[in-house]
């Protein structure tokens, strides 16, 4: 059980002693105490990025990186199923679903390694000017220290995404996970504690928004700021950024839009919709809340989706063949019940909305549809982050382009049809930064991730990943032999 902070390699009670429990969402019991770090463990973990940077992994080679993040993701690939189990039991998702994530965040570190090497040869490279007289070189140098606040739905998966880019780019961390679910980000300091991941080169801190991720956000120390969450809680921190002007990458929220047209493969169809809205407890930024079906198709599709929602099996998610598991925590829970109760309000609803019969106890909730929803009904255009899914029909492409980009959200979208020219069409016409054509959901980590309008600012993931961790020098050189000859007569 680890229940201290990592700060500068080492494992440290938090400054002021505080500590709060994290829950099992599948029972509400406590799993084990975590450490609240403040502002003054905050400070010094910034401080001990910042020594870490200086003493040289700013300046390390990416080759010498490159070898650190292979060893995390060798030491993490050891602990894989532990990890996994662990990721259950503080999240709640089921076991197969946190098997995948912990394997792709393996994967996360091995390929930022390959990157970290080839960015060696990427410095230096010439730029061909028009000047012949003057000689360019370019560079990619690190941030400095990057302070990154992550979400609860993918905890060590969404701690790979931020750290891996950031350490192969010679970038420093203080990384502070959500308060719901922080135990595999203390594995990943174990990890990283280890190896011998030199001293403050990671730092993980556990804590609340106000007492923690506040104070990261505007600690003059952070060069770089990289979030996952919340529209509100996004839009605080571009705040606290606005202060110091520091770089900034957002990834917030979405309500995507899966558009099916007539000529669709009904149960495939019928498939990557399920997954598109419930896989994770519908706990997902892109996740496709907003079904659009072509009239013709409707009937049937919208028949046969109900049918199969209502076989999902729910359960805790170590259990074999659970589906679904509880939402993260009891305000997760009843957010998205409140949710529920307006919709009732505004649609038809087709299925589900209300807790299990034989789950009495933990955060469960049937999957749910409902149908017609007006376009200004809240359950339309408001994010839900839970397993509820609404349905439109449509007659045109036209109408379906204008319903999917009627939306303050720009995460992701998804397309459906046998015409694979009206999908391209389709795809090119939507407002998102992911769009998915014949799927949805899949996600790679050579792939950009990002949004348009308020779901975001800038990318993670390939090469724009490690992008947000670099800053571009020109080094310009003048080799004429020849004075200038500015104030020279």
């Amino acid at each position: 059980m680890r229940d201290q902070l990592y700060i500068n390699g080492q494992w440290v009670s938090p400054d002021l002693g505080g500590y709060f429990e994290t829950l099992d969402p599948a029972t509400g019991e406590p799993i084990q105490r975590v450490p609240a770090a403040t502002e003054e463990d905050i400070d010094h973990a910034v401080h001990a990025a910042r020594q870490a940077f200086n003493r040289g992994w700013g300046q390390s080679s990416g080759a010498e990186r490159a070898t650190w993040l292979e060893a995390l993701a060798d030491e993490l690939e050891r602990s894989q199923d532990g990890l996994a189990a662990l990721e259950v039991r503080d999240n709640g998702k089921p076991l197969p679903e946190a098997q995948w994530d912990i394997a792709d965040a393996i994967g996360c570190f091995r390929y930022y390694a390959e990157l970290a090497r080839e960015l060696d040869g990427r410095q230096d490279e010439a730029l061909a000017l028009p000047d012949a007289r003057f000689h360019c070189r370019i560079r990619h140098e690190p941030v400095g220290v990057a302070g990154q606040i992550i979400p609860w739905n993918y905890p060590l998966l969404m701690a790979a995404w931020k750290v891996a880019p950031a350490l192969a780019a010679g970038a420093t961390c203080v990384l502070k996970p959500s308060e719901l679910t922080p135990l595999t980000a203390l594995e990943l300091a174990g990890a990283a504690e280890r190896i011998g991941l030199p001293a403050g080169v990671l730092n993980v801190v556990t804590g609340f928004g106000g007492e923690a991720g506040g104070p990261l956000s505007q600690h003059p120390g952070v060069d770089k700021l990289a979030f996952t969450g919340s529209v509100p809680t996004g839009a605080k921190i571009m705040s606290a950024a606005a202060a110091d002007i520091k770089n900034i990458s957002l990834e917030l929220g979405g309500k995507s839009a899966f558009i099916v047209f007539d000529d669709a493969d009904v149960d495939a169809a019928v498939e990557w919709i399920l997954f598109g809205i419930f896989w994770n407890q519908g706990q997902v930024c892109s996740a496709t809340s907003r079904l659009l079906v072509q009239e013709g198709i409707a009937p049937r599709l919208i028949e046969r989706l109900v049918e199969e929602t209502r076989r999902i099996s729910i359960g805790p998610g170590l259990e074999r063949g659970v589906l679904l598991g509880p939402l993260v925590s009891a305000g997760q829970y009843q957010k998205v019940m409140g949710m529920i109760e307006q919709g009732r309000q505004e649609a038809r609803l087709l299925t589900g909305g209300k807790r299990p019969a034989h789950l009495p106890q933990g955060y469960f909730l049937e999957p749910t549809i409902f149908s017609e929803p007006a376009d200004s009904a809240s359950i339309w255009r408001d994010e839900i982050f839970g397993p509820v899914l609404c349905v439109k029909r449509f007659k045109s492409e036209a109408e379906a382009l204008k319903l999917a980009n009627d939306s303050r959200f720009g995460l992701a979208a998804a397309v459906m049809s046998a015409d694979l020219e009206r999908a391209a069409r389709l795809a090119n016409g939507l407002r998102a930064g992911i769009v998915w054509v014949n799927c949805s959901q899949p996600t790679f980590t050579q792939a950009p991730w990002g949004g348009m309008k308020q779901s975001g600012i800038g990318r993670e993931l390939g090469r724009w990943g490690l992008d947000n961790y670099l800053e571009v020098k020109q080094v310009t050189e003048y080799r004429s032999r020849e004075p200038w000859g500015w104030y020279l007569k």
